[in-house]
């Protein structure tokens, strides 16, 4: 959901993931990549792939954070992933 969200709405996505400073720097970004989206229509695309890039590495991190703490504790891993 999260991800769907960053792609279509990139700040909103990134606010909702706890990464404000990100969600502004991806607002910031919006203004040139649209009027450098009008001559080359890739630059539309950047906003969103960081969004995208950003949310997993999020996601990824907090993940990690679980593991580690499973480790310490000598428990079984959360959520199941090996």
């Amino acid at each position: 959901m999260v991800y769907l969200l960053a792609a279509l709405l990139p700040p909103l996505g990134l606010l909702l993931n706890g990464q404000p400073v990100s969600a502004v720097a991806n607002l910031i970004m919006i203004v040139p990549c649209v009027l450098l989206g009008l001559i080359f229509p890739l630059f539309l695309l950047l906003p969103s792939a960081h969004a995208l890039i950003s949310v997993h590495m999020k996601r990824n991190d907090r993940w990690q954070r679980r593991m580690l703490e499973a480790i310490a504790r000598r428990d079984a891993p959360p959520g199941g992933r090996p």
